[in-house]
């Protein structure tokens, strides 16, 4: 755990990953700084490290005060200079994505086959506070039937985006579900229905033309879906924004020159501690009215990661004392980040003209018709 929190705090000093750089935020008995950037690069490449388990009794501990009834995970995947592949699941906090497991191989695709990230998910409950019910967002690229299997015995909920060749049963007959129009500002949302060839369901869709986008959205649950089915699945992009800060928004992971899947499993292991306490100090912050101290907007600016990091890199000038617990209560938000008051007066609420098919009774009907 010694070179775990020095890497942290090297990275949360330097703000970038660089062996070389966090050694210079190290206070240890070594004399030359090429010591403590060795025992850096012995540390990542020792396989007695155990990242996964390390990392579970943080995020565990800092899930423990959850205080919501819900807890909503994102999946989704990120490529490395076109040759490695990091999958991920994250709690989705705040706007952004706190992440909870990952796997990092050498693929130079960012699709990755079911049985790639399977054992995530169960790895996943192990750290979930007791009782908490979970939501599931996930993009098209993982739309699978074993997934959608694997979701009912964990008994999660689930939002996933499918694409426009899925295969949709109402009866017999499937038909692809780019076939059903769809006008501009219209959302159908299919009830009970079977989908792919494996018929498999009974399960709920939710179809869109969203304007001004003009894209097409297909979304399948395992509940009965409304315009909120939209609005939930529209909270994995925050995972989109916790890959961000990892890269060109925060600790700049593409510049390090580690090639080797699992020395930047490793490596993703100090970002995610960094990136959770962080994010945990700026929460804290908020909480405290000190936001104002490192962010100059009158609203919040700012993500809680970014506020935190401020706040940090201030407490070590100014003196301040640390904050020295992780603490994630609520993803709800009671200050939600705006760049403007104009901007946020702009922004209109999802509208659609919608339709809504119980698939199961028009069976019923057509069939005593018939």
């Amino acid at each position: 755990m010694y070179p775990l929190v020095w890497m942290v705090a090297g990275l949360v000093a330097s703000g970038q990953i660089s062996l070389t750089a966090w050694s210079d935020y190290v206070r240890s008995r070594a004399v030359y700084a090429q010591s403590t950037q060795r025992r850096f690069s012995r540390w990542l490449q020792n396989e007695r490290v155990h990242e996964h388990s390390l990392y579970a009794r943080l995020i565990g501990y800092a899930l423990s005060v959850w205080q919501q009834e819900r807890i909503v995970l994102a999946l989704d995947t990120t490529r490395l200079w076109e040759q490695y592949c990091i999958i991920r699941i994250v709690a989705v906090y705040r706007g952004r994505g706190i992440p909870v497991v990952w796997k990092v191989l050498k693929h130079s695709s960012s699709t990755v086959a079911y049985a790639t990230y399977a054992p995530l998910l169960d790895a996943v409950v192990e750290v979930l506070p007791a009782g908490v019910e979970v939501l599931f967002l996930a993009d098209r690229g993982f739309a699978d039937v074993e997934l959608f299997k694997h979701l009912h015995r964990l008994g999660w909920h689930y939002r996933i985006r499918v694409k426009s060749n899925f295969l949709v049963y109402r009866g017999q007959q499937g038909t692809p579900i780019s076939f059903y129009p769809l006008s501009t500002s219209h959302a159908l949302f299919l009830h009970q229905v079977k989908i792919t060839k494996a018929r498999y369901g009974l399960v709920h869709l939710a179809l869109a033309h969203h304007y001004p986008s003009r894209e097409r959205w297909y979304v399948v649950s395992d509940q009965p879906t409304t315009t909120e089915t939209f609005v939930e699945y529209g909270l994995r992009l925050d995972i989109e924004e916790n890959f961000l800060d990892d890269k060109s928004n925060g600790f700049q992971l593409e510049s390090s020159h580690i090639r080797s899947a699992a020395m930047l499993s490793r490596l993703c292991l100090v970002l995610a501690v960094a990136t959770l306490y962080l994010t945990s100090a700026g929460t804290a912050a908020v909480e405290r009215g000190e936001r104002r101290q490192v962010d100059p907007h009158w609203f919040r600016g700012s993500s809680y990661f970014k506020i935190g990091w401020h706040w940090i890199r201030k407490a070590l000038v100014q003196g301040w004392g640390l904050p020295t617990t992780l603490a994630l209560k609520s993803a709800l938000d009671p200050a939600p980040c705006i760049s403007s008051k104009s901007q946020a007066a702009q922004q209109q609420p999802l509208y659609f003209r919608c339709t809504t098919v119980d698939c199961a009774i028009s069976l019923e009907q057509s069939l005593s018709t018939a």
